[in-house]
């Protein structure tokens, strides 16, 4: 379908998998591909995607699903990719919560892009009250 198309089509929720990518790919759908980590099951699928993406020259971006701050970080950490070259729908913190379970809020730059954190992992530290005011249930698994 792409071929009869100048505009570029992106595949955004038909993408569930890097098996989902490399078939698009293959039957040329498309030009653009959206990756959710959340989606497509997290950051080692969204990354095989963005790699198979990578490999054949075709442009990605990162969308959000209303992520909490350790979502959020996922995704910019996975936006800050060299494939993903087109804008995201990464929000700010603020837009959606007035209180995060993170430490970090997350917010628009004069230029409307988000700082990727820098420190290890994440990036990001949990607030422990605003994780236990919001959590619904818990479950302590002990090791057999």
């Amino acid at each position: 379908m792409q071929k009869i198309f100048r505009t570029p089509i992106c595949l955004d929720e038909s993408i569930l998998s890097a098996r989902h990518a490399r078939q698009a790919l293959e039957m040329e759908s498309c030009r653009v591909i959206n990756i959710k980590a959340g989606r497509v099951g997290g950051l080692s699928e969204a990354r095989a995607i963005h790699d198979i993406c990578q490999k054949a020259g075709v442009p990605v971006w990162c969308g959000g699903m209303l992520e909490t701050g350790v979502g959020r970080a996922a995704n910019l950490a996975l936006a800050a990719l060299p494939g993903f070259t087109l804008p995201g729908d990464i929000s700010a913190t603020e837009r959606y919560y007035m209180e995060d379970i993170t430490q970090e809020n997350f917010l628009l730059n004069p230029d409307s892009t988000i700082t990727v954190p820098e420190r290890p992992g994440l990036g990001v530290s949990i607030n422990q009250p605003s994780l236990s005011k919001f959590t619904l249930d818990f479950l302590a698994v002990k090791p057999i």
